[in-house]
This record gives C-alpha cells, structure tokens and sequence, in this order.
C-alpha cells in the first residue's frame, strides 16, 4: 500500500500515526493536492488528500474512510470492541475532528489577501477550537494515561494530532487552562509514531 499527501496535514498525520503504531508497510508519498496538474487528481476527483493506494488503480480517500481502511487492514482495530467503549472513541475522534476542521478553515482565512480576510471568520474558528479543548478538559477523568483508561486507541490518535495541529497553526496557551488535558498530551505527543511524524519545521512547545 502506498500513502499519498502533505506532511503538514492533519488528515494524513491521522493515517501515519496509525500506521507507526501498526508497524504496517506503507510508503508514505509526498503529494501535493492543490496544484492543477496534481496526480492526486487521477487518485481522488475531489482533490484531497489523504488517498490510499489499496491495490491496482484502487483508492481510498477521505481521512475517516482511510483511518478506518488502515484500522481494520490487519483485523487488529484501535477501536474499544465493547460497544460503550467504541462509542466513547467515536465522542472523542469527533471532538478530536471538529478541531482539526476548525483549524484548517482558519489556516485557509489567514491564506486569504490580507485586505479580503474576516476577522469574525478567524475568531469563530478559534473560539470553536477553544470550546472543544475545555470540553475535552472536563471530559477527561484524572489519572487516566489515555482518554479511554489505560489502553491507546484511535481517540488518543485523532485527538492528539488535533491538539498538535493547533500548537503548530494556532499557538495560544490552551495547556493552563487544560492542565488534565496538557498532561495527556505531553504522554501522547513523546510516542515515536508522534515524534517521527511531526510537520516540517515544527516546534513542540514546552510541556
């Protein structure tokens, strides 16, 4: 199988977290979705990435669709099996999502000419990103080593990329104000599969 996308995305991190932690042999290809001659075009006609090579002319896209692919590729899911314990997953990686989404349309506002930027746009993106951060925070039980007790999962991927994601595009000091929250991540964020697939000229902030 074959990865295509950018490593500053935090829909292909998703799947290339997934992937370390699954030791899988996945050739991660860098590819750029944004150009008019992208041959992520050929892959995917929406134009996005990820996109998983799954056999001959054979694609999957869509990071939730790919995420999944890799999940159960091996029949060995990150998933709890215990229906509370997927569906509590489930909460997380939508949390986790929304504040990727989040992320994502303020860094396509910022990209805007400066003079055709809306300020009320940027600011509702982060105040969406700072609700979904305290709800994680009061959602969070203490002493857990990851969000579903003590075994790591897709929620801890997802919601760990999300959080790096916005200390790399949208620094601000959420970790006072989370500090339940921060102590997870700072767990989290030291696994090989996160430190080996940080974005291109990030740098962590201290824990």
């Amino acid at each position: 199988m074959k990865l295509y996308g950018s490593p500053t995305s935090p829909y292909v991190r998703k799947a290339r977290v997934l992937i370390h932690e699954k030791s899988m042999q996945v050739e991660f290809v860098v590819e750029d979705p944004w150009t008019d001659d992208s041959p992520i075009i050929v892959k995917n006609p929406l134009s996005k990435v990820p996109v998983l090579e799954i056999g001959a002319d054979s694609y999957m896209f869509e990071s939730q669709l790919v995420v999944h692919y890799l999940d159960h590729a091996d029949g060995k899911s990150f998933n709890p099996r215990d229906p509370a314990g997927y569906w509590q997953s489930q909460w997380w990686q939508a949390l986790g999502n929304g504040i990727i989404d989040a992320g994502i349309a303020r860094v396509f506002e910022n990209r805007r000419p400066e003079n055709m930027q809306m300020a009320e746009k940027k600011e509702r993106e982060e105040k969406r990103i700072d609700r979904a951060i305290d709800l994680a925070e009061k959602t969070l039980k203490e002493g857990n080593e990851f969000l579903l007790g003590n075994r790591f999962g897709l929620a801890d991927i997802v919601m760990g990329v999300a959080l790096q994601y916005t200390d790399f595009r949208y620094p601000n000091d959420w970790r006072s104000r989370a500090p339940k929250l921060a102590k997870w991540a700072a767990g989290v964020h030291a696994r090989p599969s996160f430190v080996e697939t940080q974005p291109p000229g990030f740098v962590p902030p201290a824990a």
